[in-house]
């Protein structure tokens, strides 16, 4: 995600490659249990050497036995490995329901168009749609590369007439042309349709 600090994602994604998925923890803790093809017998037979020699441990997913053989040291190593990958998306759920990214997600296109419709909210209402959208373009839009905004209305408005590359001059400007927009303006039933039709028709959006 473009977002989250880099050194945070690079260990969310390096949890695989530490091997803390069930099956990879299970191979570096013990052996499967084997089940073999006997002819004679016409069936699949396990072997009953390890019953009572070690403890066992039954995958609920396929049904697979293993046989645990690590000392307490190396279990009590994989227990602080995995306590550490829970706080890790613990603070990436914290951070991905935090702030703008609570209300409008996490913007991962690179050139976008915010289409704005306020319908016939009340001024309050009004004044919290433009303080998210100002949290939404110093937050995430100043990590992309183009944007721009349209207001769905009679007389349709526009901030730029195509995307614009993201710079701090840019994003201030769209946040000031935000709040200069009149609360109340003529709509039509199609309005927000229109709207919707002019951000398509920019061929740089991807979204």
């Amino acid at each position: 995600q473009p977002l989250i600090s880099s050194s945070k994602w690079l260990q969310l994604h390096g949890l695989k490659r530490n091997k803390l998925s069930l099956s990879q923890i299970l191979s570096q803790i013990g052996f499967q249990h084997r089940k073999d093809y006997v002819t004679t017998l016409g069936k699949l037979v396990a072997s009953r050497y390890a019953d009572g020699l070690f403890p066992q441990y039954k995958r609920a997913q396929d049904g697979s036995m293993y046989n645990l053989t690590a000392k307490k040291e190396l279990i009590l190593h994989f227990v602080d490995c995995l306590m550490g990958a829970i706080e890790l998306y613990k603070q990436r759920m914290e951070w991905l329901t935090s702030e703008s990214r609570q209300i409008f997600g996490v913007i991962q296109e690179q050139c976008i168009v915010i289409v704005l419709d306020f319908g016939t909210v009340a001024p309050t209402e009004f004044d919290l749609c433009r303080d998210a959208l100002s949290m939404v373009l110093v937050e995430q839009v100043t990590q992309i590369v183009k944007f721009n905004l349209i207001r769905a209305a009679q007389d349709l408005m526009k901030w730029q007439q195509k995307s614009t590359p993201v710079s701090e001059h840019t994003v201030k400007s769209a946040v000031t042309w935000l709040w200069k927009l009149d609360h109340m303006t003529a709509a039509s039933h199609t309005s927000s349709a229109e709207a919707l039709l002019e951000a398509m028709s920019d061929e740089a959006v991807s979204s």
